[in-house]
């Protein structure tokens, strides 16, 4: 019987090694690929030109491949998104773990469930369809298809990600913590703010690391309200990003025009994995304090 548990627990043991080495293998691969595909353009255009170049014309006779704009709205649209989305996100999260009653509870939940179901070109067409008109109308601009109409779409569409990780979150500390902040008079808002929150902050920022990366790698709601014209961010003004730049150009490109956009995934990706790295490291540092 000993044998067999261990011969069981070897057998486990081994798939799960299996199936880590093909998710590190496809990262890799990934990895590679972007590399191989994406340095040949950055070697013939520059890397200073490509990067900090603020024109984007690569279907111009003498065509002209700057992504700063594109960095820069990436930049701008993600933490717009995430000064919107994590503090509506983060509030919610504790209301219906600590504080709303069971029925709001399971409903707040399952609408929770909801928005994480839909898929982004829904979210797409209804921007298009409502919030860009209203911008265009409240704001008396041109035309509603702008960042700030991007910024609202990717807060909404994070909200998922930041809610239901916080509410695990919370829901995993320790109700003795909060008992023993209640019997010495804390008051019940007192306990899930200053006691709650600090033992589930480590949850709370996975959420967020979720909800920025979910941010960057949007494309085709993005693509549906941002105007999606290489300008420098505006609020009010049609942009790109750097996700939407590479959907947008691939289906027609050739040549440096397909190397370049091969490029900005590269950049996109060692953008998001430098996010990602100095979002742990903090996360960590904090652990360890």
């Amino acid at each position: 019987m000993k044998h067999k548990k261990q011969l069981l627990e070897t057998v486990i043991h081994g798939v799960f090694l299996i199936l880590g080495l093909i998710t590190v293998g496809c990262v890799l691969l990934i990895t590679i690929y972007l590399v191989v595909a994406g340095l040949p353009a950055i070697g013939k255009i520059g890397l200073f030109d490509f990067l900090l170049g603020d024109t984007w014309a690569s279907t111009e006779t003498v065509p002209s491949f700057g992504i700063l704009p594109f960095i820069l709205t990436s930049v701008t649209g993600t933490a717009g998104a995430i000064l919107l989305g994590v503090p509506v996100g983060f509030l919610t999260a504790v209301y219906l773990a600590k504080l709303a009653p069971p029925a709001i509870r399971q409903a707040g939940a399952f609408a929770v469930s909801l928005l994480a179901g839909i898929p982004s070109v829904v979210y797409g067409l209804v921007g298009m369809m409502v919030l860009v008109p209203a911008i265009r109308t409240l704001f008396h601009v041109p035309d509603g298809a702008s960042l700030l109409a991007a910024i609202i779409v990717l807060a909404i569409m994070i909200l998922p990600s930041i809610i239901s990780v916080s509410i695990t979150a919370l829901e995993a500390v320790p109700k003795e913590y909060e008992d023993a902040s209640l019997a010495l008079g804390a008051t019940p808002v007192e306990t899930y703010f200053r006691v709650s929150v600090p033992a589930a902050k480590s949850g709370i920022a996975a959420a967020v690391v979720l909800g920025v990366g979910r941010a960057i790698g949007e494309a085709m709601a993005v693509m549906m309200v941002s105007g999606n014209a290489p300008n420098l961010p505006s609020l009010f003004q049609s942009v790109r990003f750097l996700t939407t730049a590479v959907a947008s150009e691939l289906s027609y490109s050739s040549g440096l025009q397909q190397q370049a956009l091969f490029s900005i995934a590269l950049v996109l990706f060692l953008f998001i994995m430098l996010i990602n790295a100095t979002l742990n490291f903090f996360l960590k540092g904090s652990q360890e304090g």
